[in-house]
């Protein structure tokens, strides 16, 4: 069963249609893996994309939780140093007061020997009139 005008049989025929048609279903599958494949690459880019603006996000979040706690360790240090002259100046004052106490004291003292001094002259004015 030959034909004259190409010189091909049919099961020659038939097998070259048979290696056509996978042929055309091995393109037809790489252009589905390709499609696929360049689906998945700009699913990737998106998320890639995506994740790099939290990136950017989070660092910018870092930074400005670095500034205030740079801001917090400025105050808590100007605070420190508030406490320290206060804590001076209490110092300070209770040496103050204790000097005070001190002179009362003495001053109540010397108070009292004049008062005796006083009244042992009174006593003797008196015992002289």
């Amino acid at each position: 069963m030959s034909s004259g005008v190409s010189g091909i049989t049919v099961d020659e025929f038939q097998a070259l249609e048979q290696k056509v048609l996978r042929a055309v279903e091995i393109v037809k599958r790489e252009r589905e893996a390709r499609a696929a494949a360049e689906a998945e690459v700009a699913s990737m880019r998106q998320q890639l994309a995506a994740q790099a603006e939290a990136v950017q996000t989070a660092q910018s979040q870092i930074a400005s939780a670095q500034n205030l706690a740079v801001a917090a360790q400025s105050k808590s240090e100007a605070v420190e140093s508030q406490i320290q002259a206060a804590q001076s100046q209490m110092e300070t004052a209770q040496r103050e007061r204790e000097a005070a106490e001190n002179q009362l004291a003495a001053l109540t003292q010397e108070r009292d020997a004049v008062r005796q001094r006083v009244e042992r002259i009174l006593h003797q004015m008196d015992e002289l009139l």
